[in-house]
């Protein structure tokens, strides 16, 4: 995020001409009635070759249930005259907010969330792909650069404060960047983004994101409800993207390649999926693989990809032979065979620095 200059009124001096602006600013002014936000408003607009797509973010302070800055971007919906032809939604329906708890002393909001927006606004600008709410990512990293915190995921969720409302230019809504660890968002994963997130939240209130903290799973029972809610309900988890994914066929068969690294994953994901009815889509660069639970046990061609279908005793074949170790696992009665291959994981530069299976 470039250097921003510092806008504390929000008049932008055409208040008919700011429809959604005005939208989001009457959110923020019943919320928190009388407090003159800290407005952060972008040097050079995007549209005239500037880095940031947002228009601006304002940060307010909140004191309950524990301090905390709370962050409101501008620029995903439209804050001018409507422009596009979808008169249902203003811009891309939503905006995005942050919760960040206030280390002691200090008086001024950190300026790294500004910069997590601002990256999140180039994703969607630049792929228009949307953020809905339980939508979940891997910030592949500290979710503050050059932190030595835990929380490595983001995961969305409409603002608990900010309920969705219409807008001149469309209904708007607010969706909170929630900053998780490793076993949080596996635990995600396992089951859904809206269970997990309302389990954590008697002891992260308001989904406030605290760098310093650890993770929340060192309760015994909380994970044990997490696990109760997986079997209960499966997993939402619709898609595995993998960087190894191959097939070929042999005779009557079809040899499925993966890495090593990723069939632990897909083994834990395909009965919390094809157990309660629903496929699960496995994802490379160039392939698409598709579990699917049925009448019968099949692999076919589906498109450009592959679609294999596996009864009850076909998926218990599968979870039976098939090892995270690299090998060949033929899958009795389906037609299928697993060939699990060395996963390689390379640094930045991308020099191979290990290898699992």
């Amino acid at each position: 995020m470039d250097e921003q200059h510092i806008d504390n009124s929000l008049d932008t001096g055409n208040d008919d001409g700011t429809p959604g602006w005005d939208a989001i600013n009457a959110a923020l002014a019943a919320l928190y009635p009388g407090q003159e936000p800290r407005h952060y408003g972008t040097a050079l607009p995007y549209t005239l070759g500037g880095r940031d797509p947002l228009d601006g973010i304002s940060v307010y302070r909140a004191e309950l249930p524990r301090p905390h800055w709370h962050y409101v971007t501008y620029g995903f919906s439209e804050l001018y005259d409507k422009q596009s032809d979808d008169a249902d939604s203003s811009g891309f329906g939503f905006e995005l907010t942050f919760r960040l708890a206030i280390d002691s002393g200090e008086d001024t909001p950190p300026a790294w969330p500004m910069n997590l927006l601002q990256n999140l606004a180039r994703y969607v600008f630049g792929s228009g792909n949307v953020f809905e709410a339980g939508h979940h990512m891997n910030a592949n990293g500290p979710i503050a650069l050059d932190t030595d915190t835990c929380l490595r995921h983001l995961a969305f969720m409409p603002d608990p404060q900010l309920p969705a409302r219409a807008t001149p230019n469309g209904e708007l809504a607010f969706l909170q960047v929630i900053g998780l660890s490793d076993d949080e968002m596996a635990a995600i994963k396992r089951w859904s983004t809206d269970g997990v997130l309302q389990a954590l939240a008697p002891r992260m209130p308001l989904w406030i994101t605290d760098l310093h903290r650890a993770s929340l799973l060192d309760d015994p029972a909380l994970v044990r409800q997490l696990q109760q809610g997986s079997e209960r309900e499966g997993s939402s988890t619709a898609v595995l993207f993998v960087e190894t994914l191959a097939w070929r066929e042999e005779g009557n068969q079809v040899v499925l390649v993966l890495g090593a690294g990723q069939v632990p994953n897909v083994l834990e994901l395909l009965p919390l999926r094809l157990r309660h009815g629903n496929p699960l889509t496995i994802v490379s660069r160039e392939h698409e693989w598709v579990f699917a639970p049925g009448d019968r046990d099949a692999v076919a061609k589906d498109g450009e990809g592959m679609r294999c279908t596996l009864t009850a005793q076909g998926l218990d074949a599968l979870e039976q032979q098939v090892q995270a170790g690299r090998g060949r696992y033929p899958v009795p009665g389906t037609g299928l065979v697993v060939e699990v291959v060395p996963t390689a994981l390379r640094d930045a530069q991308g020099n191979v620095v290990r290898e699992i299976g």
